[in-house]
């Protein structure tokens, strides 16, 4: 009995550990922006940062633009997305996988690299602006302002929607095909009647993913958006801007953002909720070969679009080599570009990228598996309210986490402004909910059996968790942070914020060599995070050997 009360005590224990750790290290930082949302600098209570705000347009129009680009851009990748997703599940393209793993590199890398090399590309100097200008006459429409966010965006995020969608026209039988054809409905008629249908809960989860991650977007929008001023960016402008800074006010607005984006997550919830329904492929839907005119146009449809997206990426790589002088790009090629990232901290951000990212995994791994078991295992109203309160960063812009943290941390008790334990800070909780949410969906699928069988032939169930339960884990958990880990490399807005030289990552290199019109080093900086990128996800295909993304 002694012993049954303090196994009940140790996972109590763990539920209690972790509420104050969420209590300490988000809530607290949360109230702190709240707190200073509303109380001026005499310690005033007020709501003039609101009112400001909301009374100005030229700061309240920042919610419609945000709100405009980012629902565009999420129609944009549906309406992309989806096809390539279909022709993928059903005809046997060749070529398949390449497809596959070029549009997840597409999607995974740092936003503001897609910004930057767009730049380069159809900037009022770019390549293609340059050769439609001087060759064909043609003067093509500008790459900034909403115009080139949106298609920045819609480019980096389609791949989401193509995987997400690929593993729901997975699950769909193959009889409810043919049903749907004996009774004559066929063709793009099927399409949209049947397989959207029964697709809904994974375009609505795709549709969130894509649009959080529009809305949050700092790089981009500060990059190309010109006048065309977002909400990330006027958090920015307001806690770091160079024309002058106002916390207080920067901390209004992020109180907004926060509020909006949560609104839109339950009522993504909501309208997930009213199609509950489970699927089940006892005869999966057997691949056609592309035949004809028809397979013509889908062929060149799935590798025209994935070869545009990957475009960028690989131009930057190209540019990486060539011989360049600040913002001029020169004949020849050489590693000179190379050569000045290594005297330009080049070894220093590449050391403090994998110890940040090591040290943050290490972190999000053993975290992640504790708060799954809780949740699946041990459920309860406090361990379902840790399970809230660990996805709550995933649905917030990265600068209010930035700006969350400094306002909690760069006064005593608990000073951690300038270290790396800020840094990582930011990162466990902005990036812990994807190894989280692939962990709880392995849980799930494990059988609360095969712990009983192990408990009764006389193992501690302490001793079945860490041998039986956790190993039977590994593949979901390295999965999810894989994703936890290419996330942290490439993370920006939220290290924008908090970095300083002794902490500066590949990104915030890159990102700083952009600002200061230093394109050659940029591209330097940029192609040796895209290969770190690129390999994380390699492994991350290897080792989950699926194709399905679950968050």
């Amino acid at each position: 009995m002694v012993r049954q009360h303090r196994r009940r005590d140790m996972w109590s224990g763990v539920t209690v550990t972790f509420v104050v750790l969420f209590v300490i290290f988000l809530v607290y930082p949360l109230l702190g922006i709240l707190k200073q949302s509303v109380f001026d600098r005499e310690g005033n209570f007020t709501l003039q940062e609101f009112v400001k705000f909301f009374s100005q347009p030229y700061y309240s129009r920042t919610i419609l633009n945000s709100f405009e680009v980012t629902i565009a851009i999420t129609l944009c990748t549906l309406l992309i997305g989806i096809p390539l997703a279909y022709f993928y599940s059903f005809y046997q393209l060749k070529g398949a996988k390449a497809l596959f793993v070029i549009s997840i590199l597409c999607c995974m890398s740092a936003p503001f690299i897609g910004a930057y090399s767009w730049i380069l590309l159809l900037g009022r100097s770019g390549v293609i602006t340059q050769f439609f200008k001087n060759f064909l006459g043609i003067k093509i429409g500008s790459i900034y302002g909403f115009g080139g966010i949106l298609l920045v965006q819609s480019l980096k995020l389609f791949p989401l929607v193509f995987i997400y969608m690929n593993g729901a026209f997975k699950n769909i039988d193959s009889s409810l095909m043919e049903a749907s054809a004996n009774l004559g409905c066929v063709g793009i008629k099927r399409f949209y009647r049947v397989v959207l249908n029964l697709s809904m809960p994974t375009i609505l989860a795709a549709s969130l993913l894509v649009f959080m991650r529009a809305f949050a977007d700092f790089g981009t929008p500060l990059l190309i958006g010109e006048g065309y001023r977002t909400f990330p960016v006027e958090i920015y402008n307001q806690y770091l801007g160079e024309n002058g800074t106002d916390h207080n006010f920067a901390a209004a607005i992020s109180v907004i953002a926060i509020t909006l984006t949560a609104l839109v997550f339950f009522v993504q919830k909501w309208a997930t909720s009213k199609f509950k329904f489970s699927i089940n492929a006892m005869h999966p839907i057997e691949k056609k070969k592309p035949k004809g005119l028809k397979g013509v146009l889908i062929y060149i449809y799935c590798y025209v679009l994935v070869a545009i997206a990957f475009l960028p990426q690989v131009y930057v790589v190209y540019l990486s080599f060539r011989n360049s002088d600040q913002a001029i790009f020169k004949e020849g090629y050489s590693f000179s570009n190379y050569e000045s990232a290594m005297n330009k901290l080049l070894g220093r951000s590449i050391s403090n990228t994998l110890v940040l990212g090591m040290g943050s995994l290490v972190i999000i791994i053993i975290c992640s598996i504790l708060i799954a078991y809780l949740v699946v295992r041990r459920p309860s109203v406090t361990n379902n309210a840790i399970d809230t309160m660990s996805v709550l960063p995933y649905i917030m812009p990265g600068s209010v986490i930035g700006i969350a943290m400094v306002v909690a941390f760069g006064k005593p008790p608990i000073v951690l402004t300038g270290t790396m334990a800020i840094m990582i800070l930011s990162f466990v909780i902005r990036r812990m909910p994807y190894t989280i949410r692939s962990a709880n969906a392995t849980l799930m699928q494990i059988p609360m059996s095969i712990e009983e069988a192990s408990i009764s032939l006389g193992t501690s169930k302490i001793k079945t968790f860490a041998k039986i339960t956790v190993p039977m884990m590994t593949n979901g958990i390295i999965s999810g942070a894989i994703l936890s880990w290419v996330s942290i490399v490439t993370e920006l807005s939220s290290s924008i914020i908090l970095y300083n030289n002794r902490t500066i990552t590949l990104t915030m290199s890159a990102y700083v060599a952009i600002s200061r019109g230093n394109y050659g080093l940029a591209c330097a900086f940029s192609a040796v995070l895209t290969v770190l990128t690129s390999l994380s996800l390699l492994l991350y295909l290897f080792i989950s050997k699926s194709e399905d993304i679950k968050l």
